[in-house]
């Protein structure tokens, strides 16, 4: 069995959610890039200003500001921030301002010379949530190629981490390379979306250099803790499930549920052949999960809303899936390993090795990863 601890936080301190940490706050640091520019903007529900009560989208305020936007670029979940995860998303126009919305999660996931004819200057600003297989670092990716490819400048506001002081995993390996995972990084990096974008320009991980301009926060603190003002995303709905997304997110790729289709996603794990465990849940259609994993049947397992805060992946849980698996030989699919980065991460559960064992094999190549890291931190 699995033990459930109770809840204490690990990490330092939460900042208010009436600060103004995130970098689009500091428009005058970046509005003189822009301000007689044709721009794009990469954004969706989490680029907002928030005053008191009131909350501005990033492109309604620049529009106030009469700064010209040709297009709106939407990753994975869509500019609204409410579409399933894979869901194919079409091209569209904005209802309430007209501009264009071009999909990088749809038809394709990097820009074309098209899409970008008549902008000189990209503006980034996604909410990361630190952890690998998040898409967000794979649109990075692909905005720094057709900005370089295109001669266009690319700002990228910086946004805190939830887990900027936490490095742990398998370093993704070439083989395992998907839109889930195009670098050569372990699944929790410490990173922010900003230091991230100098690591993939200066380490020539693109086609070409970009031409990059990073706009820092000016009072963030590597072990800050972030909480939400708007969830990234919408199976993310707290800090407790961004925390548990790199443990429980392998799943995906397992017959287990992690919650989708519930109010507790990342929170939970079940099966319906779990019932010898008396925590229950039923997934139900809701938005971001129009179909999810044992819709409407009663799955048992464990709710982990209570846990501990991890400072680092918890492989146990998995573990204990897999061994409690009416069918084992099916029990991993065939895009485990584009998760995990790696197929030795398979091959080490079903041949029962220990977690701290496993965890040794990943040493050597953690070590070599921070000192490539260490080049682009810009906070303590």
């Amino acid at each position: 069995m699995i033990k459930v601890t109770l809840f204490f936080n690990l990490f330092g301190f939460c900042y208010s959610q009436n600060s103004k940490i995130e970098a689009l706050y500091d428009l005058d640091n970046y509005i003189k890039f822009i301000e007689t520019k044709n721009i794009g903007i990469v954004s969706n529900q989490s680029s907002v200003f928030f005053k008191k009560d009131k909350k501005t989208h990033l492109v309604d305020s620049l529009l106030n500001r009469g700064v010209s936007i040709k297009a709106i670029f939407g990753p994975e979940h869509g500019f609204r921030g409410d579409l399933d995860a894979g869901e194919k998303i079409n091209d569209s126009i904005d209802k309430r301002t007209g501009i264009p919305i071009i999909s990088l999660y749809g038809k394709k996931k990097k820009p074309s010379a098209e899409d970008l004819k008549g902008i000189d200057v990209m503006l980034f600003d996604l909410q990361d949530v630190g952890v690998r297989f998040y898409t967000y670092l794979s649109t990075l990716h692909y905005i720094m190629e057709s900005c370089a490819e295109n001669d266009i400048k690319l700002i990228v506001l910086d946004r805190p981490n939830p887990n900027a002081n936490i490095i742990d995993g398998p370093i993704m390996e070439s083989s395992s390379m998907s839109f889930v995972g195009l670098h050569p990084v372990p699944i929790l990096y410490g990173m922010t979306i900003g230091e991230y974008a100098k690591m993939i320009n200066d380490e020539g991980w693109t086609t070409k250099k970009a031409d990059l301009k990073v706009i820092p926060m000016a009072d963030f603190k590597r072990e800050m803790v972030l909480p939400l003002k708007i969830k990234p995303s919408p199976n993310l709905p707290n800090l407790k499930s961004i925390n548990l997304y790199a443990s429980l997110c392998f799943f995906e790729q397992t017959p287990v549920s992690v919650g989708r289709g519930t109010n507790m996603q990342f929170q939970v794990v079940g099966s319906p052949n779990w019932n010898n465990l008396d925590f229950k849940f039923i997934p139900e259609p809701n938005i971001g999960a129009k179909n999810p994993k044992h819709n409407g049947k009663t799955c048992y397992g464990f709710d982990l809303r209570k846990s501990n805060f991890l400072s680092s992946i918890n492989l146990e849980w998995l573990i204990y899936a897999y061994n409690n698996s009416n069918d084992k030989e099916n029990f991993f699919r065939s895009g485990f390993h584009r998760l995990a980065g790696t197929k030795n991460l398979e091959h080490q559960i079903k041949n029962g090795i220990s977690v701290k064992k496993i965890k040794e094999t990943w040493k050597d190549d953690i070590i070599k990863f921070k000192k490539i890291r260490e080049k682009y931190l810009i906070y303590n």
